[in-house]
């Protein structure tokens, strides 16, 4: 049951993560009313329940899939049900936005079984970080062992769990990107040698930097692993068939964004208002090109509106008839699924938002396209959290 293209130059900017500039970036349209999706166009069951607050989904080949709870939880989702998997989750610090979150399925699983999650980490009871960690899922799927040390640790955390955003993908060339959080600290999604508000690029089996990164030549560590900064909380990370990279990101009270990647790109948050101010002063702008006015300006923003966007994934194939190439990205404030009509450039030409999806299943969170072809999206309500299997009608 589980189970268009870029430009060239735009693909070969995004796909190779070189230094020099790429392509303009679009400016964002003007927020507008998202149009209706009629009734029937798009098809909603409930694969499962039972959950709480599921962040990640993660499909293996055998047409299961695995779910990260932020509880510090995992799950194996199969023929419609939930088996819980045994794994050694003690030192995940589960606090406000923390606990287990992002989840990717190693690209060779067939082969070693591996999957790797983002989960913020604990000492005697004391925040550290927010760390990625490869597993090894067993033949049987009841329970998951730890492979070697993490395998990027150092992400920023706030004890409070605030702003711990972290989300896998793979890139078309194999390259592992995470978007990380900026941690509500003030200076953090500026400082190009730390790694929260940021989206890294590195060997999905090493953690290491990719040598075609934007800032590989920097004497810095972390620096190394950068693709892009200036981001406030991305928490969706969506591979464009083609090569394009797009990142949904939680504005303040405002803004919320969707974002085209262009390596080494700034995209313009700046709470310190370039280091003068020591709190999280959330009054400037979400991308600031006044301050920076090489910013990468969003594809498209929400303006007054608050969704708190979350995952974000690209519908493909034929199966979905009209909206195949439209990015389906999730909302917890906003409580809905909107689609986005994106041109080949990266530019948004239009927003619709399915009536079946427009707060009848409360906060969603994940977004993921199964290989039925369907797109699997979670709830996050915190109480018989369910996976969402969504097809066209």
């Amino acid at each position: 049951m589980l189970r268009s293209a870029a430009s060239a130059l735009v693909c070969l900017v995004v796909l190779a993560g070189c230094a020099t500039a790429g392509p303009p970036v679009p400016a964002p349209q003007v927020p507008q009313a998202p149009k209706p999706v009629a009734g029937g166009e798009l098809r909603v069951e409930v694969a499962a329940s039972g959950l709480q607050h599921g962040w990640d989904i993660g499909f293996l080949p055998d047409g299961s899939a695995l779910v990260t709870q932020r509880p510090a939880r995992l799950a194996l989702l199969t023929g419609g049900q939930v088996r819980p998997v045994a794994a050694d989750l003690g030192d995940v610090l589960v606090e406000g936005e923390g606990g287990s979150m992002g989840l990717l399925i190693h690209p060779r699983f067939a082969e070693n079984r591996h999957f790797i999650t983002c989960q913020t980490h604990q000492a005697g009871g004391r925040a550290v970080d927010v760390r990625l960690v490869t597993w090894r899922l067993a033949d049987d799927g009841a329970s998951a062992q730890r492979v070697g040390e993490p395998l990027v640790t150092g992400l920023p955390v706030n004890p409070s769990g605030r702003h711990s955003g972290c989300r896998p993908g793979l890139a078309a060339d194999g390259a592992l990107l995470v978007s990380t959080g900026d941690a509500a600290r003030p200076a953090t999604s500026q400082d190009r040698f730390g790694l929260g508000g940021k989206v890294l690029r590195m060997n999905v089996d090493t953690g290491d930097p990719l040598p075609d990164n934007p800032f590989a030549s920097s004497p810095n560590p972390n620096e190394r692993l950068l693709l892009t900064y200036g981001h406030r909380n991305p928490q969706g990370v969506a591979l464009r068939p083609g090569g394009q990279v797009f990142v949904s990101e939680h504005g303040p009270d405002r803004d919320d964004e969707v974002n085209l990647l262009r390596p080494g790109g700034n995209y313009g948050w700046d709470p310190s208002r370039g280091g003068t101010e020591d709190s999280y002063d959330e009054s400037v702008p979400m991308t600031d090109l006044r301050r920076f006015p090489d910013a990468v300006p969003a594809v498209w923003s929400s303006g007054r509106a608050r969704e708190a966007p979350c995952g974000a994934a690209f519908l493909t194939g034929p199966q979905w008839g009209r909206f195949d190439d439209m990015l389906a990205v999730t909302a917890l404030r906003g409580t809905k699924l909107s689609l986005y009509a994106v041109n080949p450039d990266g530019s948004v030409r239009g927003t619709e938002v399915p009536a079946a999806l427009d707060g009848t299943y409360g906060r969603l969170r994940a977004a993921r396209q199964g290989p039925d072809g369907a797109l699997y999206v979670t709830t996050s309500n915190g109480d018989d959290d369910k996976i969402l299997r969504i097809t066209a009608g």
